[in-house]
This record gives structure tokens, sequence and C-alpha cells, in this order.
């Protein structure tokens, strides 16, 4: 087993993955709404199926037909009999439309059976508890002699068999959308998706007709997305966490060097047999979504990323010593990852990525002089976005809580946390913060400014009663200020 998950381009949420976002949620309408009910009735019926006659009547001619016609999983089918499985032997059948057709013609259990009738009202009764067919009607039919609906290429993508193959696929789709979305745009995104599961399909069919079973996931169409970032973005080095069996780690490689591992890796556990799993409708979406990636980037429908470093970008040792810091972290040498993350920072004090690894890493040391000078280098980020400020919030809170013998705020730290954590509307920390310089660092020049913004703050966010509260400090610190003013005549 092998995959590879990008920790790069993230989403930015000034121009959001809308299409993405509806992709997920209309899975998840499809199956916690009609796939989900059916289940239940199912489940139902298939409690009924196991108590009833039904098991030892029909069972023994189903296995027998599974072995006449070479089924795969027909070994399997016979140690779950063995086991007493029959709720799950009849899910199988259901799915099983030529020898459901004959045992509903008659052809199987037949008149002249002795147990005939008691098979018939037990069949009937089962029968009419069963769901109207929704699946089963909208996914890839793969048994012998199956009607021909295109159709199902298309809508099998939106159907899922469990909650966890549910989340999964929308785990991937949301990695790998988020950045395809931004680089195609909205509307030849959702095309391409399509066009991806299509060819997905496509190629399940080629291997899978007449082996029996349904065809049906998202992980086609989202196979498709990721060939399509890798050929996107061909030669930039991105950054992945990757598993291969019971090995993990993460690596620095050109994107698209990642297609023909996922290529090489959907074949292999083809080959080897795996079940359960559409390895070759992953083939399919993989190079159908390569191909049209490559055919937008040849018609110049849209701009590859750039891979040229930018001047601030330049090779000074940074990236050889986070590679060294995620390679010793990956094999749990965290003292001597903490010391590569701590040179990395060395490099590029204002990374807030470095800084937050580095950070993780030196709290396993509270007491260590890495981790007060660490956490005084996220205190000092110069960022002001949504990230930088939930960065430096919690790691405020971890370092309040564990730095030993104590935390080493300076004036101007406090100063400029209390400031950043009224504009993330963290109001109690921010507080604290001013109650605490007005203890520590009553002379601050801009004290009486934080202050201001802190109250300010509290205003805009409805919260009168602790505005008020500061109106006594405001009135002796920053008397002409508006919002001194303001509270003085509330």
């Amino acid at each position: 087993m092998f995959y590879a998950i990008p920790l790069e381009n993230r989403p930015t949420w000034r121009n959001p993955p809308w299409m993405t976002v509806l992709l997920i949620l209309v899975n998840m309408a499809v199956w916690w709404g009609p796939q989900r009910s059916e289940n239940k009735v199912e489940e139902r019926a298939a409690l009924f199926y196991a108590k009833s006659a039904l098991p030892a009547i029909e069972l023994p001619a189903y296995l027998d037909w599974l072995d006449q016609t070479g089924a795969k999983h027909a070994r399997q089918a016979r140690r779950a009999y063995a086991r007493k499985q029959y709720a799950d032997l009849a899910e199988a059948m259901n799915q099983a439309t030529p020898f459901l057709a004959k045992l509903r013609a008659d052809e199987v259990i037949t008149p002249a059976d002795r147990r005939y009738d008691a098979w018939k009202a037990a069949r009937t009764e089962y029968d009419a508890m069963l769901p109207k067919p929704f699946t089963a009607r909208w996914a890839q039919d793969h048994n012998p002699g199956a009607e021909w609906r295109p159709v199902t290429w298309l809508s099998s993508a939106f159907l899922h068999g469990s909650t966890g193959h549910l989340l999964g696929n929308m785990l991937f789709l949301f990695l790998f959308g988020c950045s395809v979305e931004l680089a195609l745009g909205r509307a030849t995104y959702l095309a391409f998706y399509l066009m991806g599961a299509v060819g997905a399909s496509a190629m399940a069919t080629w291997a899978y007709a007449g082996q029996g079973g349904l065809g049906l996931g998202a992980s086609g169409a989202v196979s498709a997305l990721m060939g399509m970032y890798a050929v996107l973005y061909r030669m930039r080095r991105i950054r992945f966490f990757y598993q291969f069996l019971v090995y993990f780690n993460y690596v620095t490689a050109p994107a698209l060097l990642l297609l023909p591992a996922w290529i090489a890796n959907e074949l292999l556990q083809h080959w080897l047999g795996g079940r359960g799993i559409a390895y070759m409708a992953h083939l399919g979406g993989l190079l159908t979504g390569a191909a049209l990636m490559g055919l937008a980037l040849a018609e110049r429908r849209i701009e590859a990323p750039t891979t040229a470093a930018s001047p601030a970008e330049a090779d000074d040792g940074h990236a050889a010593q986070v590679a060294l810091a995620r390679r010793l972290t990956g094999e749990l040498q965290f003292e001597r990852a903490a010391s590569a993350w701590k040179a990395a920072a060395k490099l590029r004090p204002r990374d807030a990525d470095t800084l937050r690894q580095w950070f993780n890493l030196a709290k396993l040391w509270p007491a260590s002089e890495d981790f007060h000078r660490c956490a005084r280098l996220v205190f000092a980020l110069p960022g002001k976005d949504d990230a930088t400020l939930a960065l430096q919030h919690a790691s405020y809170r971890t370092y309040l809580d564990i730095a030993k013998p104590g935390a080493r705020l300076q004036a101007d730290d406090m100063v400029r946390l209390a400031r950043r954590f009224t504009r993330a509307r963290e109001f109690t920390d921010a507080e604290r913060l001013c109650q605490a310089l007005l203890r520590t660092a009553p002379e601050h020049p801009r004290l009486a400014e934080t202050l201001c913004v802190c109250v300010t703050g509290l205003l805009q966010a409805g919260e009168q009663q602790r505005a008020r509260a500061w109106l006594p400090e405001l009135m002796q610190r920053a008397p002409g200020e508006p919002v001194t003013r303001m509270l003085a005549q509330a």
C-alpha cells in the first residue's frame, strides 16, 4: 500500500474552493440520505432473512452458482456460510443479478421441490421487505449479462459503500481538489472532475465487466484530481507525507514523480488480486486526470505554477534543515529533530511553519532555553492573518501552562499579544495581559493605546459590561480618547 498527501498549497479562504465543498456536500447528502435510508431497511430485511428458512434452502444453490461461474469470492462465500453469516451472504446474493433473476423465476427452487411452498412464502415476504433499489440502480453493474447503462459511469461516483469509504474519499477530495480548483476555475474544475469520474468508470468496466458485484465510490474521480495535481505542478518540489506499507515519512519531491508511483501502486495492487477495491478505476482516473490537465496546459487554458524561487526563497540551507528535521521526526529522534528545526528557524526566523514545528518539539523540554526562545520568536511573528493569530494564541496558552519555572514574557511581548488577541476576539487572554502590564510595566509607552484597543474590541463585540470595568484605568491613562469619552457618557 502506498499513498502520498500534499502538505502545501493550502486553500485560501479569500477565494474559497466552493465547488470542492459542494461536491463533498453532494456526496455526503447522497450517502446520509437515500443510501442510508436504503441500508436501514435492508438491515431489517437481513435480520428476517437470517432467522427464516431461506438460508438453508437457497444459499447452497447460490454457492454452487458461484463455483460454476468461477467467481473470485466463491471460497470466501463458503467460509461465510460455514460461519452462518447469512445476512452478509444475502446482501452479496442481492447484487448477483443473474442468479437472482433465475431464483425469482423459480428456476433454482422449482415447484417440483418439496420445500417449494415454504420457500416461496418466505421469499415473497422477504422480497416485500426489501426497499426499492437505489444503490444498485445507480451503481455500475459488473455482473455477467448486465444491462448497458452509461449513466452509471457518472452516477456511481456519488455513491459509497460505508461511512468510512465516504470519509476517506472526501478527505482526499478536499486535499487535492482545493489546489486544482484554484488553478482551473470552478467551471472547468467541475467539468474535469466529472470527466475524470467517467474515465475511471470506463476503465473499471473494461477491467471488471462480467466479474460480478457493483462499482461505486468517488475514488476514481479523486484519483483524476491526483493526476491533475501531478501534471499541474510538474517539476515544482512539493512536500508530501507518504506511507509505504508500514513505513511513513515526509519527502519533498517534484510533483510529477508521484504520478508514476501512484500508477505503479494501482497496477501492483490489482495484480496482487486486491478484493473489494477497484484499483483499475483508480488507474483510469489517474490517466484521465493527467491527460485532461496536460491538454489544458498545452492549449494554454491555464498557466502552470511557476517553479522559480523568489529572491527571498533563495537556497540558504533552510530546505535542507527542514528535510533533515522531518526525517529525524519520522525516525522518532525528537531531540535531534528539535536541533534541526532550531537551525532552520535561525535561517528563517519569521517562517511561521518552521517556528510551529520547532515549538511543538521544544515543548517536550519546557525548562529549556530553546523553548523560551522559540516562544518569543512565535510571539514576534509580524503576520496579521488568521492562521498567524491562531498559532500565536495556541502557543501562548501552551507556553503559559507548561513553561518552567514560569513564563518569561517581556512587556513588549505582552503589548503585542494583547492587541493581537483582541483582533482574534480572545478577549479573556487580552484582558489578562493588560492586567499583567498594569502590574509589571505601568509606565510602558504603549500601555494606554493597548488598553484603548482592547476596550474598543470589547465594545464592538457587544461586551459593554466588561468594557465599562476598564473605565477607571482609561480615565487615568487615556482621558481624551474617544472610547473613554463614550464610556463616560454611557
